[in-house]
């Protein structure tokens, strides 16, 4: 059985695309063999920056020949009919057998497929993904027509086996297949031929060039660490960086530099943020946490130890952290006099068409974080201003220069405002969480800014009706509420969510409303101190004030829509925060009926309530006290709404002792008597653990009742006095949750 080597050389893939097309590769041309009937022991795939590489083994040197038994028309069908199926499966009527069917006689073909080989159906598999390669982006070269991510230079395509290898015939638009490849660019530019994957593998590191990825990944890390812990010092880790630039060298040889003294006293993020995104440097740290050094990594040696390649990384981090630097101190002028112009500047970048602009949005913010304060025990004056300064660095020049340093900036710049701890911390924080694994802040002026700024967006959104749908959510909204649902259960806040639903709607209702355009921009100017084209500007405006006028009533019947559409609106937020408090407790292993039996009542808009009595009723269902008596709960349900349903009367105005005629009956009723006030004063300290136990004790007196007690009995009296029992136990269990739905 032979193996199979293919590499597709060209010039320099991008890192961001080459694991998807390694990935691609793979699944190609195996689902390509596999489809023509070729089988195989196992693949793998390998990129560098001007190669993908698949090795597949153990291949099946040819196809197993093939029979299709195709049923035709009837034998008496129309000549047509027939002619149409013997053009189908390319036979004559004298190869056709006649079978008989339920519905007749019919014409029967028996298609053999010959076996073909294996080199056949490897080039035309591999024909086909060259040409449709799945690249996000690619280009043609000189006259050709075929597109590649960058020319593509040559083919490598050959089979081995014990009788050797064997080059697999292709042309691809004029590029011949062969068993020949290349070293490193500058090294060992030279072509050598390869008999197999080993010698292919073995071969290229002679010729200074590493397949593996993530051996490449791992050399330069373990160079790096070593070089930083010499000289005192360690690496900061970043995977990320560490995987795109192992794409980016084939043989790579890490080199370490210092930092001008002129910008050590820059944010280390600011440092850190600069070097990888403009040059790809590691930052290397000291002790005290401060960024001194930088790691690059080069894709050659050189005859000076890489003297020559530090020296003008030097040059070129210089000129990029001297710009940081200008930006940093221009800044801090700024925040150190007044943040006043940069919100002020917010009012000029829109946030949303629907939704004004940052700095109107961040006036709702400030409204609600005010008015959220002291749910979250922050100080309402703090959570206020630092709501309003949290996205003016938004305007700041470092900022626009490194979108990712947003928040991280604010809180720096208002350190340098001397505004209050609290405040700066909130600038940063206010963001987070921004997904499932990020931390969750914890101070109450963060925790409530960063509320408000979520629930603001949320609010705005439903109101413009720019909801998440099944698959798209452009807006990151289903993000922003489980941010929501992290820091309510990260702080443990209960608060009624609704309530706040219902501000943030209103904020939004507010600006809807009160925002307003002229009608003509030159309203209260004289035309005569008009030059020409403004006057001609201010009569186009007022020939098309009719159309505009029409235009802005239609906006008005929309806002009116909207102040409808308002008073459902926080109902319908809620609910789509219960299902992703769904998602995210089911994470937990949270069942989701049981989710579905806390929701109900009149607590279903405090999550952390929600939750606390989820998570219990979760652990209590799990034991086999909780179990059996679930069962005996939603007997009891079963049997009360039959005969309320039945007889038309509620049965809820409690249980006489002294009716009871069992010893049984006795057992449970005072079972209940004992057990209430416990499960009363659990579940007013919100201990829902304490609770479910107290519940647990009535599982063996309920037990017995229906073992040995005849609810529906003859006598009237005794009937309904069993039956408001029973009323008891439901009532008992709905203040923990509605547990008929638990398994429904």
């Amino acid at each position: 059985m032979p193996d199979l080597l293919i590499e597709l050389f060209s010039e320099e893939i991008p890192a961001r695309m080459q694991r998807r097309a390694a990935a691609d590769l793979q699944k190609l041309m195996t689902d390509g063999l596999v489809d023509a009937g070729l089988t195989y022991a196992g693949a793998v795939a390998h990129v560098t920056p001007r190669r993908l590489a698949l090795s597949v083994q153990g291949l099946t040197a040819e196809s197993p020949t093939t029979t299709e038994t195709r049923r035709g028309p009837r034998v008496d069908a129309p000549q047509k009919a027939l002619d149409g199926f013997l053009r189908s499966t390319g036979l004559t009527r004298e190869q056709l057998e006649e079978q008989d069917d339920k519905k007749g006689r019919v014409f029967i073909a028996k298609i053999t497929q010959a076996g073909r080989p294996a080199d056949a159906i490897v080039a035309d598999v591999l024909d086909k993904i060259i040409r449709t390669f799945p690249w996000p982006k690619s280009m043609r070269w000189g006259a050709g027509s075929l597109r590649w991510v960058r020319p593509l230079r040559r083919i490598l395509c050959i089979l081995s086996d014990e009788d050797g290898a064997r080059v697999v015939p292709l042309d691809v638009d004029g590029i011949v297949s062969g068993d020949m490849t290349e070293g490193h660019r500058f090294m060992a530019p030279e072509p050598f031929r390869v008999t197999s994957f080993d010698d292919y593998e073995a071969k290229l590191k002679r010729s200074r060039v590493v397949l593996s990825s993530q051996e490449r990944a791992e050399a330069i890390w373990q160079d790096a660490t070593n070089q930083a812990f010499a000289a005192g010092l360690e690496v900061v880790e970043d995977a990320g960086l560490l995987a795109e630039v192992a794409g980016l060298v084939e043989w790579p040889v890490v080199l370490m530099g210092k930092i001008g003294a002129d910008f050590l006293e820059l944010p280390p993020e600011v440092l850190q943020t600069s070097m990888k995104e403009h040059q790809k440097f590691f930052s290397v740290r000291d002790k005290a946490g401060k960024i001194t050094r930088f790691i690059t990594v080069a894709n050659r040696e050189t005859a000076d130890d890489g003297a020559t390649i530090l020296a003008g990384n030097d040059r070129v981090l210089s000129a990029r952290l001297a710009d940081a630097k200008f930006f940093w101190e221009n800044d801090l002028r700024v925040a150190k006099s007044s943040v006043e112009p940069w919100l002020d500047a917010l009012s000029n970048v829109t946030f949303h068409a629907k939704l004004g602009s940052q700095k109107t949005r961040i006036e709702r913010i400030a409204a609600l974080a005010r008015e959220l304060a002291p749910t979250i025990g922050a100080d309402p004056d703090l959570a206020e201003r630092a709501a309003q300064i949290a996205k003016a660095d938004l305007s700041s020049e470092m900022v626009y220069e490194f979108p990712e340093l947003q928040g991280l900036m604010g809180r720096y710049y208002a350190e340098a405002a001397g505004e209050d701890p609290a405040v700066a911390a909130a600038c940063q924080d206010h963001y987070c969480p921004l997904g499932p694994s990020d931390d969750v802040p914890t101070a109450p002026v963060s925790v409530t800014v960063a509320l408000a700024d979520k629930l603001d967006t949320l609010a705005g959104f439903w109101a413009i009706d720019e909801k998440p749908t099944g698959s798209k959510d452009p807006y990151a909204l289903r993000r922003a509420a489980l941010g929501v649902i992290r820091l309510v259960l990260s702080g443990e806040i209960s608060t009624k969510l609704l309530a706040l639903l219902r501000v943030a709607t209103e904020n939004h209702l507010a600006w809807f409303t009160s925002h307003d355009e002229p009608l003509d921009p030159f309203d209260g100017i004289d035309e005569a101190d008009l030059g020409q084209e403004q006057r001609q500007v201010k009569r186009q405006a007022l020939y098309q004030k009719g159309e505009y006028l029409a235009a802005r009533a239609e906006k008005i019947r929309a806002w009116t829509g909207l102040r409808i559409s308002c008073g459902q609106q926080p109902t319908e937020l809620l609910s789509f925060f219960h299902d992703r408090l769904k998602v995210y407790l089911r994470d937990e292993g949270v069942r989701h009926d049981v989710i579905d039996a806390c929701l109900t009542g009149e607590r279903t808009d405090d999550l952390a309530d929600l939750t606390a009595r989820a998570r219990a009723l979760n652990a209590f269902l799990g034991t086999e006290n909780g179990e059996n008596l679930l069962q005996g709960y939603k007997r009891a349900a079963n049997i009360l709404s039959q005969a309320e349903e039945n007889g038309g009367v509620e049965y809820s105005y409690g249980a006489d002792p002294k009716l009871a005629e069992t010893e049984e009956e006795r057992a449970l009723f005072a079972a209940l008597a004992t057990t209430k006030p416990g499960i009363d004063a659990a579940l007013s300290a919100e201990d829902y653990p304490a609770a479910m136990q107290a519940l647990a004790t009535l599982r063996g007196p309920i037990d017995a009742f229906f073992e040995a007690v005849q609810v529906n009995a003859d006598n009237d009296i005794v009937r309904r006095n069993r039956l408001n029992m029973l009323s008891e136990i439901v009532r008992t269990g709905e203040k923990i949750a509605d547990l008929t739905r638990v398994g429904a």
